[in-house]
């Protein structure tokens, strides 16, 4: 009976051994395979060899990183390398510790999962390093060729050429940042759009008509003044301006004051003559101010005249001179403050 039992456990023991041989041999076969289940930076390596992995993990993660990172901007585009954002993707750390975390478990419990076709729920984490500085210049050359401040429309004098308002740009550097810190590390589209945001200009085409309803152009050199109402021109009128010595005063000023019959408070001037320093009525013949009087700057002025051979030429004392009719129908046009520029 004694030799029944001993030859039982010694069977038993044998059995014991035997199976312990097994699970060791079959553990330490699958030590440098990867358990089914594992991903390595989203790419799965279940199943596969770690040389097998290192290579699918090369491939699928860290050649996509070669690739250059593109910034668009409409027709402009920035480019940053992957040499130049020193991109690196650590493949030999993510795969070595792919395999160390499918054998954490006890030796009993990797053999029963392999053995059964069971999972290990790991997912490593992407380890790629970059160069934030270099991100961050990329950006900032972004910002300086797409940024553009809003441009108010305007008026170029004296050619009233008309500059129309143009909505400015704005890079949104922080989304911008964010964007590029993500896709320098990323597997997917490398090429971003400028997110950007309008600025709107202080100043419209149709304020700058309410702020300028009538203006008057004065160009001495074809001996015109021009009357353009809401922006536009509306009449043109033949001139007589300032001769040599006299000149008209040039620059921007405004309608300072209006007169009908002004009165002329004849400078003391030699040129004068006896009429020096004194004031002639206004409606009398001596009176060359005739019928309508539009103040300017410093004793010069717009006035109609008699003396319409002048007309076209530089005949007049610093004043624009105009044809009675014409200062008449101008004068009901023009009111106090009305922007004059004189070329």
């Amino acid at each position: 009976m004694k030799n029944k039992s001993f030859i039982f456990l010694a069977a038993l023991l044998l059995v014991i051994v035997a199976a312990g041989v097994s699970v060791y041999a079959y553990d330490s076969s699958n030590q440098n395979r990867i358990a089914e289940g594992v991903t390595v930076a989203g790419v799965n390596v279940g199943g596969l060899e770690v040389e097998e992995a290192r290579a699918k993990v090369q491939q699928e993660v860290a050649e996509p990183l070669d690739e250059p990172l593109i910034v668009r901007h409409g027709a402009k585009r920035f480019t940053l390398s992957a040499d130049d954002a020193r991109v690196n993707a650590d493949v030999g750390g993510m795969v070595d510790e792919a395999l160390s975390r499918s054998r954490d478990a006890n030796i009993l419990s990797r053999v029963v999962r392999d053995a059964t076709g069971g999972e290990a729920d790991v997912a490593v984490s992407r380890r790629i390093t970059y160069s934030k500085p270099a991100v961050a210049a990329l950006v900032k050359r972004v910002q300086k060729g797409v940024d553009r401040p809003a441009r108010d429309a305007d008026i170029s004098f004296p050619s009233f050429e008309q500059i129309p308002e143009q909505d400015g740009v704005k890079v949104r550097t922080r989304r911008l940042q964010a964007s590029a810190d993500a896709a320098i590390i990323g597997t997917g589209d490398r090429t971003l759009r400028v997110p950007t945001e309008t600025i709107e200009p202080e100043v419209t085409r149709d304020e700058l008509a309410e702020k300028y309803p009538v203006v008057l152009v004065a160009d001495r050199s074809s001996f015109k003044l021009r009357l353009y109402r809401d922006l536009k021109l509306e009449k043109e009128y033949t001139v007589a301006v300032g001769q040599v010595g006299f000149e008209t005063p040039a620059g921007l000023y405004h309608i300072q004051n209006k007169t009908v019959d002004p009165a002329w408070n004849v400078p003391n001037s030699d040129w004068a003559g006896s009429l020096a320093g004194t004031v002639v009525p206004g409606g009398v013949a001596e009176n060359p101010l005739k019928e309508r009087w539009l103040g300017i700057y410093d004793g010069a002025g717009i006035h109609g005249t008699d003396d319409v051979a002048s007309l076209g030429t530089a005949a007049s004392h610093g004043c624009i001179r105009m044809a009675i009719p014409d200062v008449i129908e101008l004068y009901d046009q023009v009111e106090v403050q009305t922007p004059i520029y004189i070329a």
